[in-house]
Formats: C-alpha cells, sequence, structure tokens
C-alpha cells in the first residue's frame, strides 16, 4: 500500500497532499518548484522529501510512483504530459486545466502511458456525500426536480494580490466558479447527472485588479429533464458554508460543507437513524469560506488511497481524468453563455483559448 510520492508545486495546496500522502502511510519522497524559496521551505518542513529545482531530475527520479500536481490551474498541462510521458501515476489538483483541451490532451497521455489518473475532488470522499450519493442511486428521491450549488464565500483583495496568477484568466481559469465553486459544482453533476443546456450572467462586482468573475449564476437543465442553479461568488462577507440541494418527487436532502442539515423522504429507511443522529452533531468548522487554508485533508487522503489502490489492482480510481473533466466543461460553457448572452447546449466544443481571456471578464 505504501507508495512514494512527489509534489510538484510547493504552495499551500501542497501541503494538504502531504499531510494527506503521511496520512495513509505514503511518504512524500521528493517536491520540485520553479521558486526556489518554495522548494527550500517545503523540504523544510519535510525533512525525508528530496527538493529538486531540475524538472527532468525530479521526473528521473525512479523513487517516485506517484506524481501530484499543486501548480496553479493553468499550469496543470506541461507538467502532467512530462510526467505521464515519465511513467507516473498521477493526482492533479482541481481543475484538471482550464480548458477542455487541455483535459483531452492530459487523459489522452494517461492513457498512452498506461498510468492512473486522478483529479482532486475529495468532497465526494465525505460520508455525507456518499450518503446523498446512495439515496440517489436507489430512487429515494423519486423523481429529481432541482439541483442547486451555492458558494457563498468571501475573499479579501489582498488574496487576489498575494499572487500575480490569482484571478487570472490565463492561469486561474476564471475566478468564484472555476476557482471556489468547482468542488460543489463537481458534487452537483455527480448527484444530478449530466447537463444539457446553461444559460448565465457573471460579474466583476467587490475586487479590483483582477480579470475574472467575482459572481455568478447560472440555470441548467440536467439531461434526465431536472432543472437547476449554480450560485457562486468571493464576494459574500463574511463567507458561508458551501451548500448542495437536492429535490425531487419523494425527498430532499441539503448538504452543507461536510454535513447534511435536510434529510427528508417520502418513505423512512434503515439508514435514516444514522444520518439523523449526525445531523444532531455538526462537524464543519468555516471550511474555506473565508478562509483558503481552513480546509482538512481527510478527503484528500481518501482519494490518494483510492489511487494507491487502483495501483495495486483493487478497485478503480473513482475521479478519473474524465469525471474531472464534467466541471470544467460546465463551467467554461456558464462563461461561454455569460460572453455570448445565449444559451449553451451540451457536449461543448473543444476549444483551446475557451478560458483564457486576456481582456476584462467574460459576459462582465
Amino acid at each position: 500500500m505504501s507508495k512514494n510520492f512527489g509534489i510538484i508545486g510547493c504552495g499551500m495546496i501542497a501541503n494538504f497532499h502531504a499531510k494527506a500522502i503521511e496520512s495513509i502511510g505514503g511518504k512524500v519522497a521528493a517536491c520540485y518548484d520553479k521558486v526556489p524559496q518554495a522548494i527550500e521551505r517545503f523540504a523544510k518542513e519535510h525533512p525525508d522529501c528530496k527538493p529538486y529545482n531540475d524538472f527532468s531530475a525530479f521526473l528521473a527520479d525512479k523513487n517516485i510512483e506517484i506524481v501530484t500536481i499543486c501548480t496553479p490551474s493553468g499550469a496543470h498541462f506541461e507538467p502532467a504530459i512530462a510526467a505521464a510521458e515519465a511513467g507516473k501515476h498521477l493526482i492533479v489538483e482541481k481543475p484538471l486545466e482550464i480548458t477542455l483541451d487541455r483535459c483531452d490532451k492530459i487523459i489522452a497521455a494517461a492513457k498512452k502511458n498506461n498510468v492512473k489518473l486522478a483529479t482532486v475532488f475529495h468532497s465526494r470522499f465525505h460520508e455525507s456525500s456518499q450518503q446523498i450519493k446512495s439515496a440517489v442511486n436507489t430512487g429515494r428521491f423519486g423523481r429529481l426536480t432541482l439541483g442547486d450549488s451555492i458558494v457563498k464565500w468571501y475573499r479579501t483583495q489582498q488574496y487576489y494580490d498575494s499572487g500575480a496568477w490569482r484571478g487570472t484568466w490565463e492561469l486561474d481559469g476564471g475566478g468564484a466558479l472555476m476557482n471556489q465553486a468547482i468542488h460543489s459544482i463537481d458534487l452537483l453533476i455527480w448527484l444530478m447527472g449530466p447537463v444539457v443546456e446553461v444559460s448565465a450572467k457573471i460579474a466583476l462586482l467587490a475586487h479590483d485588479r483582477i480579470a475574472v468573475e467575482d459572481t455568478a449564476v447560472a440555470s441548467l437543465r440536467f439531461a434526465n429533464g431536472a432543472l437547476g442553479t449554480i450560485v457562486g461568488t468571493t464576494a459574500s462577507f463574511p463567507g458561508y458554508l458551501k451548500r448542495v440541494e437536492i429535490s425531487g418527487s419523494s425527498g430532499s436532502a441539503v448538504l452543507e460543507e461536510e454535513d447534511i442539515i435536510k434529510w427528508q423522504f417520502a418513505e423512512t429507511a434503515p439508514e435514516d437513524a444514522a444520518v439523523m443522529e449526525a445531523m444532531n452533531s455538526r462537524r464543519s468548522g468555516a471550511g474555506g469560506a473565508s478562509d483558503p487554508s481552513a480546509i482538512n485533508f481527510l478527503g484528500h487522503a481518501k482519494l490518494f488511497e483510492n489511487v494507491c489502490n487502483a495501483i495495486d489492482g483493487k478497485e478503480g480510481v473513482l475521479v478519473s481524468g474524465e469525471e474531472g473533466r464534467r466541471s470544467v466543461e460546465v463551467i467554461l460553457a456558464i462563461y461561454k453563455a455569460a460572453e455570448t448572452g445565449d444559451t449553451v447546449h451540451f457536449p461543448l466544443v473543444s476549444d483551446p483559448e475557451l478560458a483564457v481571456r486576456n481582456g476584462g471578464v467574460v459576459g462582465g
């Protein structure tokens, strides 16, 4: 089970990856970053980690079995392709990449080189998310009617000013949707099924010196006929826990961060007692509502464990590259709908430049 990991990108999220790796008995064997100070800081915090400032040497390290990519969103492509070609299994932070073209090429490279590829959507691994998914699969909601993702978070101007890549189309790939709300969007489409059309509005309302949206609303139609909404913002002071709401003709459930806070069905089932008991002992803190570092690594650990098991042939990768691509497609469709004012239908045409805008907010 124990695997050796190499981490690319030694910023904040790399610390969550390291904690997750160590918690499952793995080893952070090596790290690489273009910024020497970042490498030094990370290696100092993880003494068993071999620091590299040469990317080719990093990839040539035979001790590394799995590479996790923690670079800015729009800088996943090159290291992912190179790592796949070096025969390393891949765990890529969300989003998989910021265009469908890049996502498709990463997926193809992993298949060509026979390596496992996972996208980091750790929220799927929480027990509460699994319970709602099970209720969907067993038909407890009846006919699904509405699915909503609501992320009303807050980020200060200092947050955006803290990194030149933040708030850019080229490296962030978008704003409140692509960076912050994407975890809830992934949960929504995982639970509700494929999206077939989108209309949307986005805007930059409360921040300066960024090119992307800090506020967005979208309406969806799912393949099963259900309707839905996506709300995402980083301009809702002081920041509130993210919510995913699922409604159907026979039941409804509301997930707030990691906790189910509503669970009502026309017919009771044996598992309801455990859900109701958990509702009386809330586990979630503030999540990432106002502080991007205020998340736990338990979901990451379960995802990493799944990848290790997949490498050993014990199970499949639960959040594959194809799964990671789905939320990117939905978000790019929202940006396109906001830009054009039209309803966008799926599947979306793969456009290498769709998420890269050099002037102002798309549709703003």
